[in-house]
């Protein structure tokens, strides 16, 4: 099977990227930080001391183990606790990136002793707890890192402990057959590993464990949405960030490449389970259940990076997700918290951008014989309706034709729809970043007017891949207004105590349009939007595909 949005993150290949001996601890990091500078890079965590490093105004921790390496018989089953140390350890280089092939990490990753995270805050010793936001990355649930994401920017100018997550992917997170307890869930049960070993933690770098925003886009946003219908997590955070990712994500024949099948990213159990049995066999993995699993469990990683992709849906229908997560939004079956949500208004260009062969290995942006098509391919009797609400004449290329109607299907309807659900119930804030020249993701040149593309919002908020963005003073500014933004709706659950243009909640109540914020640069970048309008939602909702 083919990933649910192979070529999506592209634009991000090239970035570089006992209870006495306890409070003992606890009580001896506080006479560190007193005693002064040089001893405020120790930290006493449960599982022994770790020593990190200053970076301006903020300390930064990395690669601190959160569950033992998930190997062995310890593959595919839920994260165990990691081995005490005895000496202080080294966190000050990230740790390793769970198994991936190259792509977001260039080089790749062979190493399944990667369930670590990074914890970056703010310098001195904290007057009171601070906020704490626990990052979840993107990647399509296949590749990326923690590591990646610089929250130096976020932690210093919003005052808050921000925590980065590793998780198993692909089929080394989300593998399922018969007989395999967990089937689907163990890149899901990494992050409530990770979200409880913040609350056990987090005071020790003055963090508040009662005051948690869990955050993350396009996977990351998707594993919050799976995260805020989960039993497991209840507790363990108190808001949700989700960007680029909700509940009801899915797509249509075509959507991101030539060939893709429709398909929703959360899958029955059933599925995952006989999809993974299909994985097994084509690796030599045959037999009754039980010789299947320790058979798979005894293949090497590279062994398992070719078909990586292949098992990468969350699953439900068991203990971590007992119905599907946009199901469970719509019926009121989630943790009662706010949330921050939105999208980008170019989502689909990304993947658009790359959605031709051009030869000798080279991707060129969608032709005009490659629009007409998919066109015809993908909504059948519906074409003519989607030609006359998206007319070709209205875009300056068939690429950015086909972007808008991506964007406009598969991300914005879905973000708003469960804005929609979540806000009958909880406070919900929405915005749409809207940038029309944000900083590249990537140092090719595009060959093709990018726009607002996906992940384009995660320069204004964290450095990637060790590099901080490249923004005019304008961007700079709006950057600034995001950050105050994010890290106000983590202390509080409103964004708008951050200062600046107001920010409403979304409502649906009565006949009003329900508010949401567009984040540009310059002034009046910041104002009310009408999103349905703007991404032809009312359309969508009435084709009912």
């Amino acid at each position: 099977m083919k990933a649910w949005n192979r070529r999506l993150p592209l634009a991000l290949l090239t970035l570089t990227g006992t209870v006495g001996a306890t409070a003992a601890c606890a009580a001896g990091q506080t006479a560190q930080l007193s005693a002064g500078k040089a001893s405020a890079y120790v930290v006493w965590t449960e599982d022994g001391a770790v020593r990190g490093k200053p970076d301006g105004n903020v300390r930064v921790f990395q690669g601190i183990p959160y569950a033992a390496p998930p190997v062995g018989k310890l593959r595919w089953t839920d994260p165990q606790p990691p081995e005490p140390w005895k000496n202080v350890r080294d966190a000050t280089r990230p740790g390793p990136a769970c198994p991936q092939n190259p792509g977001e990490i260039p080089s790749g990753s062979k190493n399944e002793d990667c369930l670590n995270l990074n914890v970056t805050a703010p310098s001195g010793a904290p007057a009171k707890p601070k906020p704490v936001v626990v990052w979840v990355h993107g990647g399509g649930y296949y590749m990326g890192a923690g590591s990646n994401y610089g929250a130096q920017r976020m932690a210093a100018k919003g005052d808050v402990v921000v925590v980065t997550v590793n998780y198993r992917l692909g089929v080394f997170g989300f593998f399922g057959h018969p007989g395999l307890k967990g089937s689907g869930t163990y890149g899901l049960k990494d992050q409530q590993a990770a979200l409880s070993w913040v609350q056990r933690n987090i005071a020790r770098f003055g963090g508040d464990p009662g005051n948690v925003t869990l955050a993350g886009q396009s996977a990351g946003g998707l594993s919050g949405c799976a995260q805020l219908t989960s039993p497991g997590a209840k507790g363990l955070f108190h808001k949700v960030i989700m960007q680029s990712g909700s509940c009801s994500v899915g797509w249509l024949r075509n959507f991101d490449y030539r060939g893709q099948t429709p398909e929703k990213i959360f899958q029955p159990v059933a599925t995952v389970r006989q999809r993974g049995r299909r994985t097994a066999a084509e690796l030599g993995c045959t037999g009754g259940d039980a010789a299947v699993i320790a058979c798979m469990r005894g293949l090497p990683v590279d062994k398992l990076l070719p078909v990586l992709e292949r098992d990468m849906h969350p699953a439900y229908g068991n203990a971590v997700l007992p119905v599907r997560p946009s199901d469970a939004v719509r019926t009121g079956r989630f943790h009662r918290v706010p949330v921050l949500s939105g999208h980008t208004r170019d989502e689909s260009t990304q993947s658009t951008a790359v959605y031709d062969d051009a030869g000798a290995g080279q991707r060129k942006p969608m032709t005009e014989q490659t629009f007409d098509t998919v066109m015809a391919e993908t909504f059948g009797k519906d074409e003519a309706a989607v030609r006359a609400e998206y007319p070709r004449s209205s875009y300056d290329s068939a690429a950015l034709a086909w972007s808008a109607i991506v964007t406009d299907r598969k991300w914005a309807s879905a973000q708003y729809d469960m804005a929609r659900d979540l806000s009958r119930r909880v406070p919900v804030y929405q915005y749409l970043f809207a940038d029309p020249n944000p900083p590249a993701l990537s140092p090719a040149p595009p060959k093709m007017p990018m726009g607002a593309q996906h992940a384009s919002e995660l320069w204004y908020l964290f450095d990637l891949g060790g590099m901080p963005p490249a923004l005019d003073p304008e961007q700079q500014r709006l950057a600034e207004q995001m950050i105050g933004y994010w890290t106000a709706f983590a202390a509080s659950g409103d964004p708008g105590k951050a200062g600046g243009p107001r920010w409403p909640r979304f409502r649906t109540a009565g006949n009003r349009t329900p508010y949401v914020q567009a984040l540009a640069p310059g002034s009046g970048g910041i104002r009310p939007v009408d999103t349905a309008a703007e991404h032809h939602l009312g359309f969508w909702a009435a084709l009912g595909i």
